[in-house]
């Protein structure tokens, strides 16, 4: 279920330096039933490190996916913010590549299928891949054709062959999931019709470390992609990197549009140039993560002090969402329901549960108004715009909502 790694899981290279310790820490979406199954509760280290080979940022220990990934918790579609990012990178996509009704596209770990429903809208073919079994069966129920598997080299191969190649195979926030993230894109490359490309989006490891989001390190995120250990890993699976767009979701991330490297054998002047700019700013080596390590920490200290400071006022806290960076957060901050007494969430898939390590009640977001806390800490504040605009009552109503990163404050 645990191992621990010794070489880099993109290019082999032995002798991984660690930089950042967030210590033992529960499964981030292994959420628990009642205060009954606290006693039980595995914890696992949460280190991190780079390979100095090819500037891949990633854990030193592995889960077994089948623990992580095989029952599921989190729904790519309870959000307004990712349903309307999903809408317009199915558009992009279908405008870019000139698709019909012809053309396929497959996405591996399609979650609830929202994002092929939104290339539905468009007429054309779509096929996911979903290990979760609870995830796939909402997926089917929406109409979207999923098949309930981890996604590979032969699993593309037996695809090929029973549902044609596809003109695009996406990654939406999968390749930071996957042990072996060089067979995983080969996959890709096995599935692309001529002309076909690989489309991959995953957080990007400058936002993280630029606006300290060190809680988007979590069990089921192996690797931190920087454009140079992406460029590399592409290499290795047999891709060319064509282009790099930023996008806003999830704090900060990278869009990258990959071809076979037979058809397109060099990476765009431009993504080369993007790489180059990392290694201007410290991206690639040890010490710009070593400070790292140091903000995070002073970060921590003052989150602390802000939510000691309001309890002590007397004032009635809680927190808005269950996200998995909120479980790295909560952990690492030793943050407990005798500081913060619950949380809410939108997700029917949550509600009710108890957040992982720090056991902190999962309650219905409309709480917010049945108790009036003075001060609710915004777990996902990747959609803190969206969650405000949801809760303008309960702001005018004299709430306050607090946001964590990168400086603790009221927003």
């Amino acid at each position: 279920m645990h191992t621990r790694r010794t070489s880099c899981r993109s290019c082999g290279r032995e002798g991984l330096r660690p930089f950042l310790h967030l210590g033992e820490v529960a499964l981030a979406n292994a959420f628990l039933r009642s205060p009954e199954d606290f006693a039980d509760e595995r914890r696992f280290p949460l280190e991190v490190a780079l390979c100095e080979g090819c500037a891949l940022v990633q854990l030193v220990d592995e889960i077994d996916p089948e623990t992580l990934f095989r029952n599921y918790v989190y729904l790519t579609g309870t959000s307004d913010t990712m349903a309307e990012h999903f809408r317009g990178y199915a558009a992009d996509v279908t405008e870019g590549l000139g698709l019909t009704a012809r053309d396929l596209v497959v996405e591996a770990a399609s979650n609830d299928g929202s994002l092929l429903a939104a290339f539905a809208t468009h007429g054309v073919r779509t096929l996911g891949i979903e290990p979760a079994r609870n995830i796939a069966a909402l997926a089917r129920e929406r109409g979207v054709e999923t098949v309930e598997e981890f996604f590979g080299e032969a699993l593309a191969a037996e695809l090929r062959s029973s549902h044609g190649p596809a003109k695009a195979v996406i990654g939406n926030n999968v390749l930071a999931h996957v042990p072996d993230p060089v067979g995983f894109l080969r996959g890709f490359a096995a599935l692309l019709a001529p002309g076909g490309r690989a489309i991959v989006e995953v957080p990007y490891l400058g936002a993280l470390v630029d606006r300290l989001e060190y809680d988007t390190i979590y069990h089921e995120h192996l690797s931190y992609f920087s454009v140079t250990a992406l460029v590399a890993v592409f290499e290795e699976a047999g891709l060319s990197v064509m282009s790099v767009e930023h996008q806003s979701v999830h704090g900060g991330s990278l869009r990258v549009l990959g071809a076979v490297a037979t058809e397109e054998p060099e990476h765009a002047p431009e993504v080369l140039a993007l790489a180059e700019d990392e290694r201007e700013h410290g991206l690639t080596s040890l010490p710009r993560f070593e400070q790292l390590a140091r903000d995070v920490a002073e970060s921590r200290d003052r989150l602390l002090a802000l939510l000691g400071q309001l309890r002590d006022q007397g004032r009635a806290l809680a927190a808005y969402g269950a996200p998995a960076k909120g479980n790295t957060l909560l952990n690492y901050c030793a943050i407990t329901p005798e500081l913060v007494p619950y949380t809410v969430d939108k997700s029917p898939l949550k509600v009710g549960l108890y957040t992982p390590g720090s056991h902190l009640p999962v309650l219905p977001v409309t709480t917010l108004l049945e108790r009036q806390p003075d001060d609710v800490l915004i777990l996902a504040w990747n959609l803190a715009d969206e969650i405000a605009r949801q809760q303008a009552t309960y702001l005018e109503r004299g709430g306050r909502f607090l946001l964590p990163l990168p400086e603790p404050r009221v927003m």
